[in-house]
């Protein structure tokens, strides 16, 4: 058959007219096909031919921000740059290339890398020696990504503080998850996880660490990403961690740590109101920016050798004798109990007889005098004789109703928060046996010496229920936690109890340490027009060492607004050391009057200008359970501030 128009087998010179178009339309439709495969989307599917296999990628979520009680954000985030490895498709080549780019041995990177492979060798995992690298490097690896096979670049975030000050026993670092931690934890964290290791960052962990995302990408035979896989369709989203608000005042803090210097001691300060921490400093201390990102090895040996235990939270987990700080919860023991009243009086005789010895008064003679005088000279004689009156049954059970010999349950992990010692006869007896100790304990255990051991975190609780009648609060730091997933700032609850002893007692109390400031060993803390109510301490240490110095204090006597403990190891009598340094703290505090002899760093505060803040604050929020509350609050501990509006996550604080 011809398709000739001659050819009357074909039919008519229509037919073949139609015929010739239909030919020519789909010759086009395949050359335009064609061309726009292989010229237009050729690329596309060039990467597609050469991909060979899907590659997930855990992508990191920001950590919880952390906010002081004004709203300054002291704990942020920012951007770092570190190396992953999938174990599966890292070959000796790579990692001798890899070696050589970081200047490392390839038997660490290799160990390294295997340790991984143990939990998924399919899986990119972080490398410990390629964290928080410079971009030099990440550049030298880009050029070389041909040679890693199995080698990815991650946004890492690591820790960023904007403040002059540490804190660093309160907020805590954050370090590469440990194997034994792994074991513990399971499938929650990967190696190369970061985890709150101490304060804060560890009590918090579980709000402040974010959700991971995932993100799938095709990988060729090089292991080289070549695209998206479907488009990032499949890829999920991580999520920013909750963000922590404060009751801590960052000047306060600064300030606080700038006056203990080089000192072996601490200094703690609550509202007596809540139990909100408004200062949480241990001397010595360390640098938490030398955890950001990678923690030189270099640093961390240095800290964990020094003589001075820098990593020890001594605010909250190093135990003393209270000394005279004590004494006003003798005055309280006995006029609850009915062994004295206001107006008894007792005799010292520069001194007190208790059977053959002699058991000196270090103010001298004293004479008769009543329970408020005593507390204003600090007279030993009298509260020696109130610890025989007292005795152990009745000693060990108002201890016990002020936080003592139990720890004080703040957000803080429970190894950082230590018991202290309370005596009780039971405890005698087991540590001496019943024939080997006698009464002449309770005369030491009258002046806060003896078995008796405290540590200022417990010391600071009692002076704050002190300061405002016998209302003990739970020491906490965090008031409210900002939930990403919520879009709410919900507060938290923390146990309150009232200790039962009359409250007209408090204020007998309260007048006589209002004495010690004005006309007392605490003179030097008595500031115009605010009245700071106190007591000195001198308590002596054990094994020979110098006396460990004690102030406690709140101010004003009504309607109080801080309770505060000042305490140096070996720094002798309270007056000397302790009570100058709370008086700055308070001229800071009430009278935002800086120090002029102490320097103050504030470059942090000219780049603060765009710091991030949150989003605007809900009241509707149920509070939430603290962590280690006993029992939940009526009501919430504290209310979001009026003044401060918050917008979105990037908005500003307006101060």
């Amino acid at each position: 058959m011809s398709f000739k128009y001659h050819d009357n087998a074909f039919g008519s010179i229509e037919r073949l007219r139609i015929l010739r178009y239909v030919i020519l339309a789909i010759s086009v439709v395949y050359i335009l096909r064609l061309g726009y495969l292989q010229i237009i989307q050729g690329n596309r599917y060039k990467l597609k031919a050469e991909a060979q296999a899907i590659k997930q990628i855990s992508t990191e979520p920001f950590r919880g921000m952390i906010f002081d009680r004004n709203g300054r954000a002291i704990v942020q985030n920012s951007p770092g740059f570190s190396i992953t490895v999938t174990p599966y498709e890292f070959t000796k080549g790579a990692c001798t290339q890899l070696a050589t780019i970081l200047g490392l041995p390839d038997s660490v990177i290799w160990q390294n890398v295997q340790r991984s492979a143990v939990y998924n060798k399919f899986a990119a995992a972080k490398l410990s020696v390629g964290r928080d690298i410079p971009v030099e490097l990440v550049a030298q690896i880009e050029e070389q990504r041909d040679a890693l096979r199995g080698v990815d670049i991650i946004i890492d975030p690591k820790r960023l503080y904007a403040f002059d000050g540490n804190a660093a026993h309160l907020l805590g670092y954050t370090r590469e998850v440990a194997e034994w931690q792994l074991k513990k934890l399971g499938d929650a964290y990967a190696p190369g996880d970061m985890t709150g290791q101490t304060g804060l960052e560890k009590s918090y962990e579980v709000a402040i660490r974010g959700q991971k995302g995932t993100q799938f990408i095709a990988v060729n035979k090089n292991g080289k990403k070549v695209e998206s896989f479907n488009d990032g369709k499949s890829d999920q989203y991580g999520l920013e961690g909750d963000d922590l608000y404060l009751g801590l005042d960052t000047d306060l803090q600064e300030l606080a740590e700038k006056l203990l210097g080089s000192a072996k001691g601490s200094v703690v300060a609550l509202d007596p109101n809540n139990g909100e921490v408004l200062c949480y400093a241990s001397k010595p201390d360390y640098d938490l920016r030398q955890f950001a990102g990678k923690t030189a090895r270099t640093y961390y040996n240095q800290i964990y050798r020094d003589p001075g235990i820098p990593l020890l939270n001594r605010t909250a987990n190093s135990m003393y004798h209270p000394g005279s700080t004590w004494k006003p919860l003798m005055a309280l023991m006995a006029l609850q109990e009915g062994i004295i009243t206001p107006k008894t009086r007792l005799m010292c005789a520069g001194g007190y007889q208790y059977g053959n010895r002699f058991a000196k008064c270090h103010g001298g003679v004293h004479g008769l005098i009543d329970c408020s005088f005593a507390i204003q000279v600090s007279c030993n004689a009298f509260f020696y004789q109130l610890g025989l009156k007292i005795g152990a049954e009745r000693f060990h059970k108002y201890g016990t109703l002020f936080g003592f010999g139990q720890r004080t349950m703040m957000d803080i992990p429970s190894g950082e928060d230590g018991k202290g010692v309370l005596p009780s006869r039971e405890y005698m007896n087991k540590r001496l046996g019943p024939k080997n100790w006698t009464p002449y304990a309770f005369m030491n255990w009258g002046i806060g010496q003896g078995e008796v051991n405290v540590t200022p975190l417990q010391l600071v609780a009692y002076t704050a229920a002190l300061a405002n009648g016998g209302l003990w609060h739970q020491p906490h730091a965090v008031r409210e936690i900002y939930s990403k997933t919520l879009r709410k700032r919900a507060q938290v609850a923390y146990e309150t109890r009232t200790i039962p002893i009359d409250r007209s007692y408090f204020e007998i109390v309260k007048l006589a340490m209002r004495e010690v400031v004005r006309n007392g060993t605490a003179r030097g803390a008595d500031i115009p027009r605010l009245e700071v109510c106190g007591k000195t301490g001198t308590a002596e240490a054990s094994g020979g060492n110098k006396d460990q110095s004690w102030f406690i204090c709140f101010a004003p006597r009504e309607n109080p607004k801080i309770a505060m403990v000042v305490t140096g190891e070996g720094q002798g009598f309270g007056a000397s050391f302790a009570v100058p340094i709370a008086r700055k703290l308070l001229e800071l505090y009430f009278n935002k009057s800086w120090p002029p002899d102490v320097a103050r760093d504030t470059v942090w505060k000219r780049k603060a200008g765009s710091t991030p803040q949150l989003a605007a604050p809900t009241n509707n929020a149920p509070p939430v359970r603290g962590p280690f509350a006993k029992n939940q609050r009526s009501k919430p501990v504290a209310t979001v501030p009026t003044n401060v509006s918050l917008v979105t996550s990037t908005s500003t604080v307006k101060r």
